[in-house]
């Protein structure tokens, strides 16, 4: 997201977000997940852990466009992450030329698991696994498939951000299956944003037509403020992108103030001032919360990637003997239920 100007309400700001398309793909899948997990017994893990890649693997990462330069800026602000977890950004860096791998639309052949563009608009990542989720809107620009993008950094090729560094290990982030910490169900962000206007607010625009506050000095709240441009979200993108949901399989930690995966709003979308919900930190280098999740997801010790097989490895048992009832809840698409026990396989191969 565009960090947005505290001082003034009236600048416009595109927060992150993905596109429709991509997120009712997402919806559907997670659904039939949730069912399947409710009615099979053992099955609790799948919606959350599966999000995460097998730990000690190598994820390989791939450029569409931009020069050289930028590619290596991208991959030096990630050595924050590779430095503290049990996993491995392999950006396949030419030691003659220098020049890091590269992918194209047209492929049909998965050379990278994240594969980043510059070129649309805006900052946004898909969410661990789901880099590779080829049901996820297979037809457009943005999915899971070799030829879609995963994950991308608009406008980097001509304007590199204040702050940019902090922008990619938030992305990046994303992509090793961290969620915003905004919407962190053990958190305080959810009771402190304003959600609906001040009573009695007259809807007032500037020239740009975002909603600003009316002539008696009454604000928009976050519905009404977001519906406006440049965002015109609707209630459910409202509610999808900064709601909490209460997920007891999620795998959370303690609320980060500090962490880069938490955004600075402007202080009209609180209704505390300050807000408990507001950043602590700088948003540019990992906090210590940071690096202890990217430790407890991706841990080096044995025991733990053992013990993470082993659940794995039970998943893909219970799948077995259940068959007939695999693809009872809602009757996925077979892709589905290929796409589970491929990530099953995957994890639990990572303890042997």
């Amino acid at each position: 997201m565009d960090p947005y100007n505290d001082d003034d309400l009236t600048l416009g700001s595109i927060l992150e977000s993905l596109p429709d398309p991509v997120v009712a793909a997402l919806e559907v899948r997670d659904e039939w997940r949730r069912q399947l997990a409710e009615s099979t017994a053992g099955l609790e893990f799948i919606v959350s852990d599966l999000a995460r890649w097998p730990v000690g693997s190598v994820v390989r990462v791939a450029f569409l466009d931009g020069d050289t330069a930028l590619h290596a800026d991208v991959a030096a602000a990630t050595a924050q992450i590779a430095d503290v977890t049990n996993l491995a950004l392999d950006f396949g860096v030419d030691p003659a030329t220098g020049a890091h791998r590269r992918w194209r639309e047209n492929e049909t052949v998965l050379q990278a698991e994240i594969r980043v563009s510059f070129d649309m608009p805006g900052y946004w990542s898909l969410v661990g696994t789901d880099s590779t989720d080829p049901t996820i809107d297979p037809g457009g620009p943005i999915g899971g498939g070799p030829g879609q993008r995963s994950l991308n950094l608009g406008g980097y090729k001509t304007n590199k951000p204040q702050g940019w560094e902090g922008t990619v290990r938030h992305e990046f982030l994303h992509a090793l299956a961290f969620q915003h910490e905004h919407q962190n169900m053990r958190g305080p962000c959810s009771n402190d944003f304003r959600w609906d206007s001040d009573p009695g607010y007259v809807p007032t625009t500037n020239a740009n037509g975002a909603f600003v506050p009316d002539a008696q000095g009454r604000r928009p709240g976050i519905y009404t403020y977001l519906a406006g441009p440049p965002n015109q979200w609707s209630k459910a993108k409202v509610d999808h992108n900064l709601r909490t949901v209460e997920d007891p399989s999620a795998v959370a930690g303690p609320f980060d103030p500090a962490s880069v995966m938490l955004y600075r709003f402007a202080p009209f979308f609180y209704k505390s001032s300050p807000s408990p919900c507001a950043p602590t930190g700088q948003g540019v280098d990992l906090s210590d919360g940071d690096k202890r999740g990217l430790q407890l997801l991706y841990p080096a010790a044995a025991e733990q990637v053992d013990a993470l097989a082993a659940q794995a490895m039970q998943g893909l048992e219970l799948m077995g003997v259940g068959a007939e009832g695999v693809d009872g809840p809602a009757g996925p698409a077979p892709a589905h239920v290929e796409r589970l026990v491929e990530l099953m396989a995957a994890h639990a191969a990572s303890g042997r």
